[in-house]
């Protein structure tokens, strides 16, 4: 499983995000902003990650955040 974050302060809702999601994972809200719909379609690709202009989204996988806890 992965987490998404999206950071709405620092996002200008250009769509570019939603556009790249191979897993149709991401959509756009009443006012264009992206948020995760199907997070089990994620493949991890870091697509929307890496063409935000903005760096306002991060994908995070969950064994990431289980080897932090563990520290």
């Amino acid at each position: 499983m992965v987490t998404i974050d999206i950071y709405k302060a620092w996002c200008k809702a250009c769509g570019i995000c939603v556009a790249f999601c191979p897993g149709s994972v991401l959509s756009k809200d009443e006012l264009g902003y992206p948020f995760v719909e199907n997070p089990e379609k994620c493949i991890k690709c870091k697509w929307c990650e890496l063409r935000c202009p903005d760096f306002a989204i991060t994908v995070i996988e969950d064994s990431a955040i289980e080897k932090e806890e563990k520290r």
